[in-house]
């Protein structure tokens, strides 16, 4: 019992049955990406029976009781509670700013702002400085905020955000307190590595076709082994071929059909039979149908309904409904 419900449900309907004040305290507790998760679960939530309830609560005192009564050390504690309530890929950042690190207010405050003000906070700063503050953020996050910036800006950005290895806790700290004189909040921030070209690929990923496009050829014009390396490692329309069945059918239940018919408008036939086979044979026909009778449409349209797809993929593998797997080893998430 239960275990149709995923970590985002099961923390939902946790938190609905501590009550308004107890529930705020735990939020309070949770990231922007975690918050707006748990939240939209909490949103939507309905038609709960009783004994489901019942289940995950209980499933929930057990835990905590076990690992009480093994006296399993505080931190462990937490971390097997978190993963089990969130999963790991939400609760991996929320482990980082309870257990990590040092009280950071600066950086993590970017989180919770919209894209056009922290642009204009990051705007005048050295493009190092804004790469560093990209990386920081959450990839769609750290697009939108590229967007926002200057247009001979965004290559340089892209460029130093693919060739971080890393940075110094205490440079890390420096950058924290200079954000910290625009603004103030109250959570905490692990110290660690931030960059690379994953992470230049991910922020590129969510940008409109158009801007990533005049990014990566100036990138190239610059660095053409550095364009090609964050190239390859973005993660594209034509990658959902890689999706295992259960995957594309819990994509299907969240994307709209004419996103869909104008998305497969432009694939490859093995992509489109990927699809097919995973709906009903009414549905498959349907969509063949609409495939063979649509006349010429936009590539902008296309590409435009292949991000939004995407973006649905990616979130559903935040949330560890779908797994994204690329030709290289790394997966992306």
């Amino acid at each position: 019992m239960g275990d149709s419900f995923s970590g985002s449900d099961k923390a939902a309907i946790l938190l609905l049955s501590l009550g308004e004040q107890n529930a705020a305290e735990v939020l309070r507790l949770l990231g922007p990406k975690e918050v707006q998760s748990v939240g939209m679960a909490m949103a939507s939530m309905e038609k709960v029976n009783k004994e489901e309830a019942t289940s995950i609560l209980n499933g929930f005192v057990e835990e905590v009781e076990s690992q009480t009564n093994l006296g399993v050390g505080s931190e462990e504690y937490i971390k097997t509670v978190l993963l089990d309530a969130l999963g790991a890929g939400k609760a991996e950042g929320v482990i980082d700013r309870i257990l990590m690190g040092h009280n950071s207010k600066g950086l993590e405050a970017l989180k919770w702002m919209d894209s056009k003000a922290v642009a204009e906070i990051i705007r005048l700063e050295h493009p190092q400085i804004i790469a560093i503050v990209l990386s920081y953020l959450d990839s769609d996050h750290a697009a939108d905020v590229l967007s926002q910036l200057p247009i001979r800006t965004r290559p340089d950005v892209v460029m130093r955000i693919a060739s971080l290895d890393g940075i110094q806790p205490s440079a890390l700290l420096e950058l924290d307190e200079i954000m910290e004189k625009q603004f103030s909040s109250n959570t905490n921030v692990k110290s660690s590595s931030v960059g690379g070209t994953k992470v230049a690929a991910d922020i590129l990923n969510f940008l409109d076709t158009s801007t990533e496009s005049e990014v990566m050829d100036s990138i190239k014009e610059t660095d053409s082994d550095l364009g090609q390396t964050i190239e390859e490692r973005m993660f594209v329309f034509e990658n959902l071929s890689t999706l295992d069945d259960r995957s594309v059918q819990s994509l299907l239940r969240e994307v709209s059909s004419d996103s869909l018919l104008l998305a497969l408008k432009g694939s490859d036939e093995s992509l489109k039979e990927l699809f097919f086979k995973n709906m009903s044979k009414r549905a498959a026909e349907m969509l063949r149908d609409d495939l063979e009778a649509k006349g010429p449409v936009r590539l902008s349209e296309v590409e435009t309904a292949q991000k939004e797809i995407l973006v649905v993929a990616r979130r559903l593998a935040d949330s560890g409904d779908i797994s994204l797997g690329g030709g290289s080893s790394d997966e992306f998430v």
